[in-house]
């Protein structure tokens, strides 16, 4: 089977139930494993965010939406060159990668028969679901349900020691520092299962545009910047650029910073390596830190 995964998190999927070698086609910001760096790249990015603040990303993402000229597209002749037989996309966020409109348009183009697959995960639930249907469509279900397994093991390993911590600290999730955007879908419920109370996200909920005057009445206890589509260090940068304001100014509580772009942005099997991240902020005396400076660290 020849499959084009037009999501980082399927791309994962398909990976690691060992079916890299059937992957003919993955988007511009698929970069795990490192081994598919080869694969041919079959969408691009309509702007270029490579130096940009998050206030600066923010601004080209509104216009763009707001004039209809989209942010991603699909190069239809490199699609056309993979000749995949399975899609898998999604309808959950056109802000993250390309619409389902879009992938039907491109799918028209093509000669043979194609089966799309969409996901649109809310929760941790969801996401299980997404590996064992792309197992069902790979004749992979013995490996996506051993993966499955595996991640619920550990999931309900995490929630077993949480769930007998004498104080749940009251945790802010920030997917976004300018403007500030809370956490949402599987975010607040990992939050809840590391052990701790998200004061603003709701589980299944977007995530959504908050003020610094909300995010103050909060009254959290502890902040994890979770950047979307940042890694550790350029979260870590964005977060001294924008660190003065009202919120920042008053808050005296600890502040963390994760690799947002692999652990907790793409529903795919490395969320359960953000919720264990999570435990490991919020308990540190019953999660002793086993995960490296590169994942998360503290920086207040």
């Amino acid at each position: 089977m020849r499959i084009c995964s037009l999501l980082p998190s399927t791309t994962e999927i398909v990976c690691s139930l060992g079916l890299q070698d059937s992957l003919v086609g993955i988007t511009h910001e698929c970069d795990y494993p490192p081994e598919i760096r080869s694969i041919p790249v079959v969408t691009q990015s309509l702007i270029d965010h490579s130096d940009s603040s998050s206030s600066e990303i923010d601004r080209h993402i509104s216009e763009a939406v707001h004039e209809g000229s989209g942010i991603y597209s699909i190069k239809n002749n490199v699609l056309e060159e993979a000749r995949p037989d399975l899609i898998l996309t999604q309808e959950l966020c056109e802000v993250c990668a390309v619409s389902y409109n879009m992938v039907e348009e491109s799918v028209r183009e093509l000669e043979g028969k194609q089966t799309v697959l969409s996901f649109e995960p809310q929760n941790l639930e969801g996401i299980f679901e997404s590996i064992l249907k792309i197992g069902r469509f790979t004749d992979s279900t013995g490996a996506s349900e051993s993966l499955v397994y595996d991640l619920k093991s550990r999931v309900a390993n995490v929630m077993h020691v949480a769930n007998n911590v004498p104080k749940k600290p009251k945790v802010l999730a920030l997917e976004w520092l300018a403007p500030p955007f809370i956490g949402g879908h599987w975010v607040p419920e990992m939050i809840k299962y590391a052990g701790g109370i998200d004061v603003m996200g709701v589980i299944e909920q977007a995530s959504r545009e908050i003020t610094w005057h909300e995010a103050l009445d909060s009254i959290p206890e502890i902040v994890v910047l979770m950047v979307c589509g940042f890694d550790l260090s350029k979260t870590i940068a964005e977060f001294q650029s924008n660190k003065s304001g009202p919120f920042w100014d008053a808050f005296e509580g600890a502040i963390y910073a994760v690799d947002g772009s692999s652990y907790f942005s793409r529903p795919g099997p490395r969320i359960v390596d953000g919720l264990e991240i999570l435990a490991e902020i919020l308990h540190p005396t019953r999660f002793p830190k086993i995960r490296s400076d590169e994942d998360w660290v503290k920086i207040y």
